[in-house]
Formats: C-alpha cells, structure tokens, sequence
C-alpha cells in the first residue's frame, strides 16, 4: 500500500504556530505519520495562483500549498461555499445567496486544484479528501484518469432532500459525490439524508446495507463520529492555572459557572441561548447573585452581513440581560468577542460548573467533548448539550435539550446547578468511557482501515460507468 494523500480546503503547516490544535488537523496528522505522505490544501494567502506549490518536508510528510487569485477566493470560497453550501447544510436556506457565476467559480477552482494536485499523485496512493469545499474533487480526478482509492469525509450535517434538492446545481453535485469510493458522515442520519436525496434524483441499488450504485457509479456510505485527544485535553485542563485566571477562580469561588465558546456563527444558537440563560433567571430567582454564565465566541467570517448581523444581536441582548438582572456587584452574563488560547480554555472547562452547547445544527460539535474530557473526574461539571448536535448520537448522558425551547433549556441548566456529585460523576464516567472508545486516532484509522478494503478502479470499470445509467425514478 502506497502513500496517504490527504486533501482539505487549508492545511496546517508544520511551522505555523496558530495552526489548529484539534479536531482534523491532529486526525490527519496521526493518519500521516502512520503511512507518510502528503497534505495537499490553500495556503491562506490570496495571491498569483500561477505560482508553483509550496512545499515542506518533515520526516516522512509533505506539505503542498497554493494560492487562490482574489476572484477564485471570492466565487468558490467566499460566496459558493460559504454563502451556499454552509447555510443551506446547517437547514438555512433564508441564508443561501445562490448566484451562477459562484457555481461556476466553485467548479472552476476544483477543477484547477485537480490540475494541481495531478503530478503529485502516484499510482499505488490513497486519497483522503475532506469537507464541503470540495464535494466535485472526485469528479475532476476521474476525468484526469485517477483511479485510486478516494474517499471523503463530510465534517458538516448533510440536510434532508427537502433541503438539499433546493440548492440549483443539487443534481451535479450527487453525481459528482458517487465519484468517490467512501463517503463518510458525522451521524447515520447524514448518510441517510445523503442516499434520500440521492434515491430521489436517481435509481440507487443498495447490497449488504452500506454499498451503492447509482448513475453507474459504486461507492460505499459509512459513519464515522469524529473524536477528539482526551488524553492530552485532560493535560491541558489539569495544569497549573496562569496568574491572572487563578486570581478570577478564587473570585469566583463562591458562583457557580456557566461556560460556553463557539465561533461567532448562525448556527451554533447564540441569541436563542442568550434568550435560554434569561428565562433560567426568570423561572428561578433562587440562582440571582449566585451564578454566571460567560459566552465566547470569536469573530469569524466577520465580513458576511449575516456575521455582523448575529454580533450586534449578542451585544444588544447581553446589554439588555444584564441591564434587566444585574446587580451592584454581580454581571450574571459575560461576553467575549474574542479568541483565547486552546489550553487556557481547556482550563477554564475544568472550572467551569456546567458547559452550555446548544447548537441549532452541528456535524459534530468538538466543543461538547472537549468540556467533557477536560472535567476533574472526582468534582466534574454538567454537560448540557442540544439533541441537534452530532455529539448527542454518543454523550448520551449529557443533559439533551431543544436549542429551540429556552424554557427546557432553562430547565436543563437549573437541573445542572442542582445535580449532586454522585449523579455528575456517573454521568461523566458514561461520556468518557464514550470518548476514550471513539478517540481522533480510532476515526483516522477506521477510516482509512475501509478505504483500503476498497479494490482501485480501473481504467475499464471508468469506462464503463461513463455509459452506464439508471432510468431516473418517476
């Protein structure tokens, strides 16, 4: 078996100090090491996309980046991936600003990415391609004659037909998706919304559950839950605590904390958890004077109306929640449009008495296991968490609730200020023994584990599925 060559929409450089720390970079990079290989992605930068690769090496790896032109960022990343295919999969079509020439710039840049990646790629590789950026790639490595092994891996919802098929170019993009020979998802609800939607434009023939045809194409569907390192979280968490965050715990020592981050996006629930935490000091007045709840969430894409829309809307109600309820001496809500350090949050999780993360829709949710795993298991916090969220489908012990009803989750966040420690602690027990089990190195592996069962295509069997076609259902 030859080299792993792993494809995302930016990459995360050997020697970039503000590289990720988490979630796909850390998966990858076990992937990698395992096999060696090459991570092939946008350097970031907006510049001549003329310019030939840059390339770094460190032990058995490579890094290979470029950069996109100002019109390809604008129409492919900008406006089709971030305008389109983001809102609509987190169910906002009010959102989705379809415009052809976008459509076309997306296709476009995935077409010159496949231009780009084409030399590099050697026979006996394997592919692993990665997120909505990139849904055609597939396609456009076919057509260059690309036989290896391919597969994919969706980090965000995939929404039911009714969704989906609303989106223009719905129809290309199944097509292009069965190009793959592995379509991985967060939850099996995604796979199934995937086939729904597929079944619904075309034939598909299904053997032994999980291995498809459709448009003469044949490919496999599979879950694989995304987890995270909780060995090293828990490091990061139990550390010493800086000067600054020691003095505001021993501040604190007398309220309870209520601690959420997620970056500054729609879908993650913001205004409606803000709305949550105020019915909670409405309902129940014991908890006045006696709890906060802090919010950050970091700008992100703060170039987008809908971004600087959502902002505003976080400031003004926190201004008015606090206005309503404060007290001299107590800000029952704080909010940070800031970012912080990842281990100096992993700190914060452990002192935090309950972690709030209540998405409106969410692949996964990182965030959720990360409070989890940075808990002090003898005295660990309360876990409440949207039933929305792909992370419900396994912390089926944290408090489940409606982002959507602010009263079930005022109800949850009470219950969560009042749980003894014996009920804490067994709930926190089920959650790890779920992370432990599920680990970012488990997903990795298990991933490319089936993508190697998969037997290459050859140049006949693309032949072949470039004539055949399934009569499309009435």
């Amino acid at each position: 078996m030859g080299r792993l060559v792993v494809v995302s929409n930016r990459i995360a450089p050997p020697d970039d100090k503000k590289a990720s720390a988490g979630g796909l970079a850390v998966g990858v990079l076990g992937a990698l090491k395992a096999t060696g290989g090459l991570w092939f992605g946008w350097s970031g930068e907006i510049g001549n996309e003329d310019q030939p690769l840059q390339k770094v090496t460190r032990g058995n790896i490579t890094w290979a980046s470029f950069n996109l032109s100002e019109k390809d960022h604008e129409e492919y990343y900008s406006q089709f991936s971030n305008a389109v295919l983001w809102p609509a999969f987190h169910y906002r079509l009010d959102l989705v600003k379809f415009q052809r020439e976008a459509w076309e710039g997306y296709s476009r840049v995935n077409a010159l990415l496949a231009d780009k990646l084409l030399p590099l790629i050697k026979e006996d590789d394997i592919l692993w391609i990665h997120d909505y950026h990139l849904l055609p790639f597939a396609s456009e490595l076919r057509k260059r004659g690309v036989n290896n092994r391919i597969g994919f891996f969706l980090h965000i919802p995939f929404p039911t037909p009714e969704i989906f098929n609303a989106l223009p170019p719905h129809e290309e993009l199944l097509e292009q998706l069965c190009d793959y020979d592995l379509l991985g998802f967060q939850t099996d609800s995604d796979r199934v919304s995937f086939l729904d939607s597929l079944s619904s434009k075309t034939r598909v023939a299904t053997r032994e559950g999980k291995s498809h045809t459709a448009w003469g194409k044949t490919f496999r569907t599979e879950v694989y839950p995304i987890g995270i390192e909780p060995e090293e979280i828990e490091k990061q968490a139990s550390g010493p605590l800086p000067p600054k965050l020691a003095q505001l715990k021993n501040e604190l020592k007398n309220v309870k904390n209520i601690f959420s981050v997620e970056r500054l996006d729609y879908s993650k629930g913001l205004p409606e958890r803000f709305l949550a935490f105020e019915a909670l000091l409405e309902k129940y007045p014991e908890h006045h004077g006696k709890i906060r709840y802090t919010q950050i969430a970091p700008t992100s894409r703060g170039e987008v109306q809908a971004y600087q829309d959502i902002r505003h809307q976080l400031e003004t109600e926190a201004g008015r929640i606090n206005g309503r309820y404060g007290q001299l001496g107590w800000t029952p809500l704080y909010y940070l449009n800031q970012h912080f350090d990842r281990k100096i949050l992993m700190q914060v999780f452990r002192y935090a008495d309950v972690g709030l993360v209540t998405p409106l829709r969410d692949g996964m949710n990182l965030v959720a296991k990360e409070y989890v795993a940075a808990q002090d298991p003898a005295d660990p916090g309360v876990l409440v968490l949207s039933q929305f969220a792909g992370a419900a489908n396994e912390l089926t012990s944290a408090l489940l609730v409606n982002p959507y009803d602010r009263d079930d989750v005022a109800n949850a966040l009470d219950r969560a200020l009042k749980m003894s420690l014996t009920e804490r602690i067994s709930r926190h027990s089920e959650m790890m023994k779920v992370i432990r089990e599920n680990d970012i190195d488990r997903w990795q592996a298990r991933f490319i584990a089936d993508l190697k069962q998969i037997s290459p295509r050859t140049v006949e069997s693309n032949l072949q599925k470039k004539v055949a076609t399934f009569p499309k259902l009435a």
